[in-house]
């Protein structure tokens, strides 16, 4: 049986990137070429209910223009869902938003990034992670979209992260091996990071100066080819 991807979407984008880029959730399905059958996406803070994970492949958590620190019954009604998904070994990957929420769902301390907002085409690297099934030969130097304003402080128990950047020390955090989360956003394109850049009320990118970071691309395909299509084709369980 066929067993899609699920994207969970908190929130949506404000109206003028909206009527550009779409949802959070397109985004992805964009990135990965997704078809109508391939893919899920539930909206909890619609008062959407998440399924049984025995009737999906793999989980990702978009990113959103809420904040994990603010109360709102779908954040903990998500975060019991992913505390529950990861132990049984469901495959997950947060990405921004679902960063936060999946290291908070799982122990960790969100808050406010001391070192400011990070926004724009930002330079990471990688910590001693060649033999990671999701980052293996990816440079130890790459570059992402980033746009943030919260982080991971400390990390949940078992946690380890394994990508830093100048302004952030967690941009890429293993917790097991099915469940990972990012901080940058493998699923922007220049045009959607031009978007939320001016919302934000900051100086576009110069055109001139367009620029698609690949490697972030590359890790998104990865874990939906490793957590997904393998699944499907019966080559992992």
């Amino acid at each position: 049986m066929h067993r899609p991807l699920l994207l969970i979407q908190i929130g949506e984008p404000p109206e003028a990137v909206q009527e550009t880029q779409g949802q959070q959730s397109d985004w992805f399905v964009r990135a990965l070429s997704l078809k109508k059958d391939d893919v899920i996406i539930v909206r909890p803070d619609l008062g959407e209910v998440l399924p049984d994970t025995n009737v999906i492949s793999a989980t990702i958590v978009t990113g959103s223009w809420q904040m994990v620190t603010e109360p709102d019954i779908s954040v903990e009604y998500t975060a019991k869902w992913l505390r529950k998904a990861h132990q049984k070994n469901h495959p997950i990957l947060g990405v921004c938003y679902g960063h936060h929420l999946l290291s908070y769902a799982l122990g960790g301390k969100v808050g406010y990034n001391p070192a400011g907002t990070e926004q724009g085409l930002h330079l990471l690297k990688l910590i001693s992670v060649t033999d990671d099934i999701l980052l293996k030969d990816i440079p130890v130097h790459f570059s992402a979209w980033l746009s943030h304003q919260q982080t991971v402080l400390s990390l949940p128990d078992g946690a380890k992260a394994l990508a830093f950047s100048v302004m952030d020390k967690c941009q890429v955090i293993r917790y097991s091996f099915t469940s990972y989360s990012l901080q940058f956003h493998p699923e922007f394109t220049w045009d959607i990071m031009t978007e939320c850049i001016i919302n934000s009320g900051n100086i576009p990118l110069a055109e001139d100066g367009m620029f698609q970071p690949v490697w972030p691309i590359v890790i998104l395909k990865r874990f939906y080819f490793l957590y997904c299509s393998s699944i499907n084709s019966s080559c992992i369980h």
